[in-house]
């Protein structure tokens, strides 16, 4: 008889959840309430907040505590509510720590600390540090391309042992590291590259964090869904089918905060426009997004 899979601490299909701003670019809590009820109840058990899709360098930290506040109060207890609060400086990454579990959050997303590229031993006490400053859970965040740091595998084990360090998101490009972790730990190991949401949870992955579930999120925990039923068939083919999409805005010359916001807007629902430096799609791009979003959703 097998024996099921624990718990994800933190969920299984979670949304890196886009910051919707209104036309003049404010904070707009109650898109953000409408965005985050109808992922929800589309398939996302989790949202993940000021990520890299949330826009998170060019929000104030009362925006983010406002933002966690907001989102929790329209989920409730039907999602897991993590907001991100990686910074390059570990003091201000520990107040924004404790101003979000203030403000409802159920679990942390931490960035390695940019831009200084700190050696592992840095980058191992900044997290730890972060770690023992509330009573939150902790995912780490390994995206090497943006902040120039690599959390190395070895350096994962080692905070393995911290209990309040429970996932990973897994931006590193490195299959063969994620699987090395996999096998010596039992943290939760989440595929932050929409193109390994499936390879990486056959392999004994946690789940997703998908900046593309804000356009098709049932779609996205279907192929997850099909999986833990046994019909690998079905989970690779649904997987496939929204490669298209997933390359068009992840892989396109585009952030994917630009991309799924111009999707979004054309879908009527919450974006609004991006932050500078950021700068809106173009009419081209968006037609071609829209295009392929309405041919998946078709077939």
């Amino acid at each position: 008889m097998t024996t099921p899979p624990p718990t994800p601490p933190l969920g299984r299909t979670l949304c890196a959840m886009i910051t919707p701003f209104t036309p003049s670019g404010a904070l707009d809590l109650d898109g953000a309430q409408h965005l985050a009820t109808h992922l929800v109840a589309n398939g996302c058990d989790g949202l993940v907040l000021s990520g890299t899709t949330g826009e998170s360098p060019t929000t104030t930290d009362a925006e983010k505590s406002a933002l966690v506040a907001a989102v929790k109060e329209a989920v409730g207890d039907r999602a897991k509510v993590v907001t991100g609060i990686g910074t390059p400086d570990t003091r201000h990454t520990t107040e924004l720590a404790r101003e979000a579990e203030k403000a409802g959050a159920d679990g942390l997303l931490v960035v390695s600390p940019y831009y200084s590229r700190p050696p592992q031993d840095a980058i191992e006490a900044h997290f730890r540090q972060i770690a023992d400053a509330c009573e939150l859970p902790l995912m780490l965040y390994d995206i090497p391309a943006r902040t120039g740091t690599r959390i190395e595998p070895e350096t994962i084990l080692r905070l393995a042992d911290h209990p309040r360090i429970v996932a990973v998101k897994d931006c590193s490009q490195d299959f063969l590291g994620a699987q090395k972790v996999l096998a010596r730990t039992d943290l939760a190991y989440y595929a932050g590259c929409d193109e390994h949401n499936l390879a990486l949870y056959a392999v004994g992955g946690t789940g997703y964090v998908s900046t593309v579930a804000n356009v098709i999120p049932t779609h996205l925990r279907a192929a997850l869904d099909a999986f833990d039923a046994g019909d690998t068939a079905r989970a690779a083919r649904l997987q496939q089918q929204a490669t298209p999409l997933i390359e068009a805005i992840m892989s396109a010359g585009l952030p994917g905060t630009v991309t799924v916001k111009a999707l979004l807007d054309e879908l009527a629902l919450p974006a609004g426009p991006v932050r500078g430096p950021l700068q809106p799609a173009g009419r081209g791009t968006t037609d071609e997004l829209l295009s392929l979003h309405e041919a998946l959703i078709s077939m």
